[in-house]
């Protein structure tokens, strides 16, 4: 294998896998919190037990969390030294400050899992807010870096030097808040579905009905509202890179010439050789609506970018029909719930329901990594946007590869061992917390 594309490997697999756990780690406390809540206004124990269950599943994915995240940060320097070297005076911020919010998630955990009937009631709830809003913070300021590199800003680059670095300009880029928003909201959605989907099939097997019928309609209105708010999100998103990254919204929606009322392309199969897309569907003007808010406006089609500064067409726009056909299914689920919550009361007696929960938990995680591949390959061939490519950024050492296939071992075994308690996890519920 090749070093860069073992390099280029080696981060995909690592992102790959630390983006489930953070997203988990960002978005299950807040579960947590909205139960204990509900424990502490109530006074029912369910709630109790159920907040138990979600600690533990916290703190799994917090301490597999904090192992893949330390590993990509020694990744970042050991695979991509040329680009530590300019970036890292420029967007090391965010990653200092999220190091910061990195250890008052890890205190304020400890004492959440050690404070039951220990500290006053009240106060031990906070500290697992605190893990919510620190772990989010976390997410929010390496999204943050990440945007940086589509959208570098901060210094003044001239004659191959980087002058005049303003970190904070650097931090809350162009990119920064628009990543950050659909990055958040996927996140809720996945974790939310996920986890409904987990205790739905609980429901479904009659197992300890009472405790996860609960749990289920708590994460179901987390991942319901945040289906909804995503596509919202999406737009502003891909109106943000129509302005920024031409070459990127081009290649998501394989448009190849560039055009006046261009069409939105729906599926499909593109050729890179001819410039063409075949079996798609074609909506008229509807590419210009969604990029600019006017049917007849101009798109920039990849025959306007020069062929070394395109990036792979392919891969980019597969990931992308794949994120927003998730997305939109998920959609769909969020809306019969709330339908059912509404208006149709005798839908959530019925099996069918849970059933489309079910189908839902690996459906968030994969819109999220295919989402991540549009972020990423979309970017290409720029490590640094317009500025670094990512072939100048890799480290000369050889042997990559080798790096490649142990990290690979290490993500999986971990992926395994997370698997494994939480099945046990899930096993054990009914004999670690009484029933009702």
């Amino acid at each position: 294998m090749d070093d860069f594309i073992a390099a280029r490997s080696q981060m995909a697999l690592s992102l790959g896998f630390h983006i489930v756990f953070a997203c988990i780690g960002m978005i299950m406390p807040f579960f947590m919190a909205v139960s204990h809540y509900k424990y502490l206004k109530t006074g029912n124990t369910t709630y109790r037990n159920i907040t138990k269950a979600w600690s533990k599943g916290v703190a799994i994915f917090f301490a597999t969390g904090a192992v893949s995240g330390t590993m990509l940060s020694f990744e970042l320097g050991l695979l991509w030294p040329r680009f530590m070297l300019h970036a890292g005076p420029i967007f090391g911020m965010p990653f200092s400050l999220e190091g910061t919010a990195f250890f008052i998630e890890a205190i304020a955990l400890g004492f959440y899992l050690y404070g039951w009937d220990r500290f006053n009631k009240w106060f031990h709830w906070i500290t697992g807010v605190i893990v919510g809003v620190s772990g989010l913070a976390s997410g929010i300021l390496v999204v943050a870096a990440n945007a940086w590199m589509n959208s570098p800003a901060g210094f003044d680059y001239a004659d191959g030097r980087y002058l005049n670095i303003d970190p904070i300009a650097a931090m809350f880029n162009k990119a920064w808040f628009s990543q950050s928003l659909h990055m958040i909201i996927a996140a809720v959605a996945a974790t939310g579905f996920a986890v409904a989907g987990v205790h739905a099939l609980m429901v479904l097997r009659k197992k300890n009905v009472a405790f996860h019928t609960k749990a289920f309609r708590i994460a179901a209105v987390f991942a319901c509202v945040a289906a909804l708010l995503q596509p919202i999100s999406g737009d502003h998103s891909a109106k943000d890179v129509a302005k920024r990254q031409p070459a990127k919204l081009a290649a998501m929606e394989a448009h190849f010439n560039t055009q006046t009322s261009a069409p939105l392309i729906l599926g499909g199969l593109p050729d890179e050789k001819t410039g063409t897309v075949k079996y798609a569907l074609e909506i008229p003007g509807g590419l210009s609506f969604l990029a600019h808010g006017n049917f007849k406006a101009e798109v920039t089609g990849l025959n306007a970018i020069q062929v070394q500064n395109r990036p792979p067409v392919a891969i980019t726009h597969f990931a992308f029909q794949m994120m927003v056909g998730l997305g939109m299914f998920m959609c769909l689920v969020a809306v019969l719930y709330f339908i059912a919550i509404w208006k149709k009361r005798s839908w959530l007696q019925q099996g069918w329901l849970l059933k489309l929960f079910v189908i839902c938990v690996p459906l968030g995680y994969l819109a999220v990594e295919a989402g991540w591949t549009v972020t990423e390959v979309g970017r290409q061939p720029w490590i640094m946007y317009g500025i670094m490519r990512t072939r100048d950024a890799v480290t000369p050492m050889p042997g990559v590869a080798y790096t490649f296939y142990v990290f690979t071992s290490i993500y999986l075994s971990l992926s395994l061992i997370v698997v494994f308690l939480l099945y046990r996890q899930v096993k054990m519920v009914p004999f670690l917390y009484d029933k009702p």
